[in-house]
């Protein structure tokens, strides 16, 4: 295997490097086969997911109900245009609206997609029914956010390896820092149609906002006539314990917006779902896609709604979560500064004195547990829903190897 691994692994890395574009900069691990919360790469050697696809894999690699969905689908219909229903089309938008306690869902692909779909439907709510002047509308947004990286939603990102160099940028938005009610009342007035936030800010290293924020921004949203949009495509669908992180206040946004593990780690599933007074505003021909709500993206979809129903993934959450936590926090002052996060999400700042997270993921790969370094010494934990206990401790035990040497 060590033979092997001297051999192939740099080669499929060089040739990676020489045919795309560095956008992405990879651990130097080849991914050839996966199942449950573990891959093998092109060697044979295995690691566990500590990732999880930025949560697209809450629910494992290739999990059985997931892969019988999408093999059943295959055998029957792939594709149609939008121009037609087809018959899972109904199935997956009463699940997902039912999961989410609203009215309708509106599908499309990616998270990105997702968010700009969000924008738009304020923006023209805000003139249709909150009566702003066209032209004027304005979303207010959190510093260190992460919403994905079309040229718009760039505009009013604070990140500047997402914001730099790819102006000139949408106008419209207003940042104020993240869990500050007060800047929040501020920054909201006639011409506000949305807030936009992230129950947890996952790129930005697992940020849990102050006890009480996000009731607050419910109830500043309620009294000026503002919808509140929570972004919960990496904190959403079981990641923190609760099917939604907002439900850890006990809040419920006006619109939700969705992804990632929505496609079951299969394929590209993102939506939005809101009351029909929200997405009622749209009208055919002002918003669409080619592929969203496509019969294979909806039929994997329905099956991870189906997951969702038995509350079994936000319990094992809940449950291994709290483990995780509990492990973590024996480092803290023992190479960590601090841990955040709910759930089965972590973030974690190493004294950079050690090392960089670069180096803390580099070295975490060398004994076989896989992570993802963010904002220079920061590293995020998010091991799929269907983790065992055993690895937990397993990936924990691992950490407090490389901290050590």
């Amino acid at each position: 295997m060590t033979t092997a691994h001297q051999l192939r692994t740099p080669e499929a890395v060089a040739d990676a490097e020489r045919w795309t574009a560095h956008n992405y900069h990879p651990l130097p691990v080849v991914i050839a086969e996966a199942s449950g919360a573990w891959v093998t790469d092109i060697d044979g050697r295995r690691y566990l997911d500590c990732l999880a696809g930025y949560s697209a894999l809450n629910f494992g690699h290739r999990h059985p109900a997931l892969v019988a969905a999408a093999r059943e689908q295959l055998d029957r219909l792939t594709l149609t245009s939008r121009a037609f229903i087809h018959d899972q089309f109904a199935a997956f938008s009463q699940g997902l609206a039912e999961l989410t306690g609203m009215d309708m869902v509106l599908p499309m692909n990616t998270g990105a997609e997702a968010v700009e779909t969000a924008i738009k439907v304020s923006r023209k709510w805000g003139y249709q029914v909150k009566g702003v002047p066209q032209n004027t509308a304005t979303i207010v947004v959190a510093e260190n956010n992460f919403h994905g990286r079309t040229t718009t939603i760039v505009s009013f990102s604070t990140d500047p390896d997402a914001h730099d160099d790819f102006g000139p940028y949408t106008p419209g938005f207003r940042i104020v820092p993240y869990g500050d009610v007060a800047a929040l009342t501020e920054a909201v007035d006639e011409s506000t149609v949305a807030v936009l936030l992230e129950p947890i800010q996952g790129e930005a290293g697992v940020i849990v906002p102050p006890a009480g924020y996000l009731a607050a921004v419910r109830r500043l949203c309620t009294e000026r006539n503002v919808l509140f949009l929570a972004d919960e495509i990496q904190s959403g669908l079981g990641r923190t314990g609760t099917t939604f992180a907002i439900e850890h206040e006990g809040v419920t946004p006006d619109m939700y917006i969705l992804g990632k593990a929505l496609g079951g780690g299969i394929v590209p599933v993102s939506a939005v779902a809101a009351n029909r007074d929200v997405l009622g505003v749209l009208k055919p021909g002002e918003h669409g896609s080619t592929f969203g709500g496509n019969p294979l993206a909806c039929a994997v979809a329905t099956e991870v709604v189906s997951l969702l129903r038995t509350g079994e993934f936000q319990r094992r959450s809940r449950e291994l979560g709290e483990r995780l936590h509990r492990g973590l926090s024996t480092l803290v002052g023992r190479g960590l500064v601090q841990v955040r996060g709910r759930g089965l999400w972590a973030g974690i700042d190493i004294d950079p004195a050690l090392m960089t997270g670069r180096q803390a993921c580099e070295r975490l790969a060398e004994h076989g547990v896989l992570a993802k370094d963010t904002h220079g010494s920061t590293l995020r934990l998010a091991p799929p829903l269907v983790v065992e206990a055993d690895e937990v401790d397993w990936a924990v035990a691992q950490l407090a190897s490389v901290l050590a040497r």
